[in-house]
């Protein structure tokens, strides 16, 4: 594996493959991101991080079967791998670990 570390942008990656369970393609990843953050998202920037995420092993992609509806085109579908699932897993706790380390003052009176 190339790399365990992952980017805020590559965890919503990751987490949104994670979520379809073998059904996840790079326009419904763009999709759904935009849909649950807010942020525009260009497909392009998801097509870079799923290749970095692939070079680093925590994706695997297959090609589906060709449609009519895409003009006899695949769609790739893509995955998480082991490693993938433990680089979320590493990215939770360290995230849970720091919003744990926030006194609640810091907070009061925020609704």
């Amino acid at each position: 594996m190339k790399g365990t570390n992952i980017g805020e942008f590559e965890e919503l990656v990751l987490l949104t493959i994670a979520s379809q369970i073998d059904q996840a393609y790079s326009v419904f990843i763009c999709d759904e991101i935009e849909r649950v953050t807010g942020r525009k998202v260009k497909l392009g920037v998801v097509h870079a991080v799923l290749n970095r995420l692939e070079e680093k092993e925590l994706i695997n992609s297959k090609l589906g079967e060709a449609t009519k509806a895409r003009g006899g085109r695949r769609k790739r579908f893509f995955e998480v791998s082991q490693s993938g699932k433990a680089a979320l897993i590493k990215a939770k706790e360290q995230r849970d670990q720091l919003w744990g380390n926030i006194p609640d003052v810091v907070f009061d009176g925020i609704s």
